[in-house]
This record gives C-alpha cells, structure tokens and sequence, in this order.
C-alpha cells in the first residue's frame, strides 16, 4: 500500500512511518521543516494547499498535522484544503484529530470536561471538535476520523489496544490513555482493514 502521511516529523506522524515501513508499505512524508529520520521514506516538502499532486497514486493519506499554540484557528481551514486533496486524488484520508468531540461515559463531551481538559488544553480541544464537523460537511472527500484518547504521549509499542466508537475509552480508575506508538498501531490497522465507523477513538 502506498501511504502519504502529512506531518511525518511529529509524534503521531513520525511513528505512523515508523509502524507502516515495519510492515513493508510504500511511503510519502509530507512535511515543511523538520525531516523524519526513517529509512527507505521518500520525503517532500509542501504546505496544505499543495497536496493534490502528492496524493496522486496514493492508496491512503494521514493527516496527523498539529497546529502551534496560538494557530488552532487554523485547523478547519487547513483540514478542508487537505480533505479537498484527497478527494481530487481520490484516496481515502485518516485525520488524527483530538480528543475534544467525544463523549465522556456518562454524557456531555471530554471538550467541557476539565478533567480531561484542563483550561490550557481547551483551545486545541475545542480545534479539534471544529476539525471533526468539517470533516462531516465535507461533501466529496472519502475520510475516517480518529480521536485518541485524553492523554497521548511517547510510550512503548504494546501492539495492544481497545477501540471505540465516539465515547471515550477510560480504564476503571478513570485515566484514559494510550502511546503514540499504539495509537500508530491502530492507524495503519485501520489503514489496512477500514472499519465501518468514520468516528472512531482508542485506548487501553
């Protein structure tokens, strides 16, 4: 499978490549600055609106970008130009998107929950709740939207996890989590064997 992975130099992105060269997939690190060091990865620089002409041929595209503290403004614009893209390419994208638009177990979402949110997580929260609702307004692109759970972090690669649909995955003390390596697990799982959900979240 060809895959196109946009942020490759970021936590989740630079462990997508990480987990997708380890199982033989053919691979595309969009980034703007900073390189990823994975061997065998073809690396192009370009920025959201120009996308298109990467994803041509591409079996499926990550968008695992992040916006800078101060830019969560930025996200619905930006998702809509990478949305616009894939669908030009015709390939089916994965957004890894935040937190924010699930449900807390129990009701109302982890975005108003300050246990999950504290107030200086709320404005990228918040981003990715408005990233998920482009997404679903988007009229022609093919795309899966994936939530990880509260708390996302360098960990090791367990190859474990639990998926859910749009209600975050906690653990009977409460926590919820997962590590970048496994939340990779789970995207080139989905990647290779699409589940039917188009919201979906992990964890332990």
């Amino acid at each position: 499978m060809k895959i196109a992975v946009v942020g490759a130099a970021g936590m989740v992105g630079s462990r997508v490549l990480t987990e997708a060269a380890g199982r033989g997939h053919d691979l595309v690190a969009i980034v703007r600055t900073r390189r990823p060091d994975v061997p065998g990865v073809r690396i192009a620089e370009a920025g959201p609106h120009r996308m298109a002409a990467l994803f041509e041929g591409t079996d499926a595209v990550v968008a695992a970008a992040r916006p800078a503290p101060g830019e969560e403004h930025t996200v619905p614009a930006t998702t809509t130009a990478l949305l616009d893209a894939a669908a030009a390419a015709g390939t089916r994208i994965l957004v890894v998107g935040g937190a924010g638009p699930l449900r807390v177990p129990g009701g109302g979402l982890v975005l108003d929950d300050p246990r999950y949110v504290p107030p200086e997580y709320r404005a990228i929260a918040g981003a990715s709740a408005a990233q998920l609702e482009t997404c679903r307004a988007h009229p022609a692109a093919d795309w899966v939207y994936l939530s990880p759970p509260a708390v996302l972090a360098p960990g090791s690669r367990t190859g474990a996890y639990r998926r859910g649909t749009t209600t975050l995955l906690t653990r009977p003390d409460g926590t919820s989590r997962v590590s970048a390596e496994d939340l990779a697990v789970a995207v080139v799982d989905e990647l290779e064997n699409a589940g039917q959900d188009r919201h979906f979240t992990v964890g332990y």
